[in-house]
């Protein structure tokens, strides 16, 4: 497949064609089944000033919250009894979660089951993450948004798109499965943006690919700007299967953010991991949420935050 026949299928030409084409090579390469990941939203709390993002440190109008310790192990707990095969452990920018305790959550989770851990927690240190690593983490989630860095660089306003590439490929020789990806239908892109999205991250051959359309979050800077497409985010994640037949391709729950029930046709497109929120659906079912602990650490224990 070459650079012409991607745009062609972003621009929508034959999509009956290319979603059955992305079907038959996950089901060649990965089978019919489909995995579960299990995303642990353990912080809401983030220190990172990304203009999309609602939990960016300016937004003063979004109720934060920690977990304890106990709690996240709780909801890995929860998720894995359910069918998860991988557990997240996610965050927003929140050092508070410390080197220690992040390390005990992973060596708890590997102990109580037979699952992979995959770590998502923002700008933490080389240092940190070799850490993690003797721990038992298994995989890494670096995001880039964008394979363009000027828009990177607008859309984050701090940090840097090679110091993230550097990050990626620093974590592979430490010894994890590194994912990526990007937002598809960013303000201001086109589909040859999208284009070279596709052909930069087949470039980096990465473990797991993530592509979820852009949903304007409240209370942001881009709060007012066109969603994503939909469309776009399936044809990506349709021609990124294509091209890396062996790659973890999320669902984005962005999806069904902005259509119902589209993650479903993405796992009939080429996605093969359904994602599970246990967090979030467990604060849906509250009134009041959770607020920010004094103490994360195990019952007894040896973590603190706060």
């Amino acid at each position: 497949m070459n650079a012409n026949d991607i745009l062609t299928g972003l621009l929508g030409t034959n999509d009956q064609a290319l979603f059955k084409r992305a079907h038959e090579t996950r089901c060649r390469t990965l089978g019919h089944g489909t995995d579960t990941q299990a995303v642990v939203e353990f912080s809401n709390v983030c220190g990172g000033h990304c203009r999309y993002c609602g939990l960016r440190a300016e937004n003063r109008k979004l109720k934060r919250y920690r977990l304890h310790a106990d709690d996240i192990l709780a909801a890995a707990d929860r998720a894995v009894a359910q069918g998860a095969g991988t557990v997240v452990l996610r965050s927003g920018d929140d050092p508070d979660y410390s080197m220690e305790l992040i390390g005990e959550l992973v060596r708890e989770i590997k102990a109580r089951h037979t699952v992979r851990v995959a770590l998502s927690l923002g700008g933490r240190s080389v240092d940190e993450y070799a850490f993690w690593r003797k721990c038992g983490a298994d995989c890494c989630l670096m995001s880039l948004e964008t394979t363009d860095a000027l828009r990177f660089k607008r859309l984050r306003e701090d940090g840097s798109f090679g110091d993230r590439l550097y990050m990626a490929e620093t974590l592979r020789r430490l010894g994890y499965e590194v994912g990526s990806g990007v937002i598809a239908g960013l303000p201001g892109t086109s589909p040859m943006d999208a284009l070279r999205d596709i052909l930069f991250l087949t470039e980096l051959k990465l473990d797991m690919i993530a592509v979820g359309p852009f949903a304007p979050a409240p209370d942001t800077p881009m709060a007012g700007m066109t969603p994503g497409s939909v469309d776009l985010s399936l044809r990506m994640t349709a021609l990124l299967r294509i091209l890396n037949p062996k790659a973890d391709i999320p669902a984005a729950g962005t999806l069904d953010v902005l259509r119902p029930d589209s993650s479903a046709l993405a796992l009939a497109r080429g996605c093969n991991v359904r994602r599970v929120f246990p967090v979030r659906e467990d604060r849906a079912g509250r009134e009041t949420g959770f607020a920010a602990p004094a103490s994360a650490g195990f019952s007894g224990g040896t973590g603190h935050v706060g």
